[in-house]
């Protein structure tokens, strides 16, 4: 499917590993250009070497104070920013009664506070010219809290409500602002997760992700691991859809058992 991207400019955060490199993989597919940030400067450059042409990249820590200035204005050296992918997170599992004031405070600079001050920035400008379109990486975990990482759980839960409220600035223009939902995804970080899992269990990691499902995520529908690339081209609709305005997309294969 043709979504009329050619040309345009996709700005990713943490678009050098993860769901954010297949995001801009998908996005470079489409004929876009694109721009990605990455914490360090060695996964930029491997990020960009891989994705090939059309893509440039910029290594700092959003959390940082200029850092989002930075790698803004390094995006608008090569042109306007017409869409943005909000995808900085961490994640981890932690015991609510172990988790500290100043894990609370990390997760909330990380996983809110990057995209705050990325749409800060790039909605002023798409205002202004009246088009354009913001997407914040959420989570499963924004609607269906596990207890295990509360913490994660409440930042993305933060996030449907920032979109939202970002969105309504954007009554009588072309911008756009939404939210999608991952579930459960085959990236590297948790394929190392469920591998240090198996590792302390003397099992595969193949048989710890089957566990899963049947004792942590038995309402997931299609019960297997979502692949980075499913999440993008989600992200690609409903980044190029104009209709689309004010929503939280799921794409979480069925875990949230929920009609709407």
């Amino acid at each position: 499917m043709d979504y009329g991207l050619a040309g345009k400019h996709v700005l990713v955060t943490g678009g050098a590993t993860g769901i954010g490199r297949a995001i801009a993989s998908v996005f470079l597919a489409e004929g876009a250009d694109l721009t990605v940030s990455g914490i360090s400067a060695g996964e930029v450059e491997e990020a960009i070497a891989a994705l090939g042409n059309g893509c440039r990249g910029l290594a700092g820590d959003l959390t940082a104070k200029g850092e989002a200035q930075r790698l803004y204005e390094f995006a608008l050296a090569h042109r306007p920013v017409d869409i943005l992918i909000n995808n900085v997170g961490i994640f981890e599992v932690r015991d609510f009664f172990e988790t500290t004031d100043e894990h609370w405070f990390r997760y909330f600079d990380v996983n809110v506070m990057t995209g705050v001050r990325m749409s800060r920035l790039a909605l002023k400008d798409m205002l202004v010219r009246g088009e354009g379109s913001i997407i914040f990486i959420s989570s499963e975990s924004a609607v269906k809290p596990q207890p295990w990482m509360a913490h994660y759980g409440a930042m993305k839960t933060c996030l449907l409500g920032l979109s939202r409220s970002l969105a309504e600035l954007t009554k009588g223009t072309r911008v756009r602002v939404n939210t999608i939902l991952p579930g459960p995804t085959n990236t590297e970080a948790v394929r190392r997760y469920h591998q240090e899992i198996a590792d302390e269990k003397g099992t595969s990691r193949e048989a710890v992700v089957s566990e899963y499902f049947d004792e942590t995520e038995p309402t997931s529908l299609i019960r297997r691991m979502i692949e980075p690339e499913e999440v993008a081209r989600s992200v690609v609709h409903l980044a190029a859809s104009a209709h689309l305005n004010g929503m939280a997309m799921r794409a979480e294969g069925g875990t949230i058992r929920a009609i709407l």
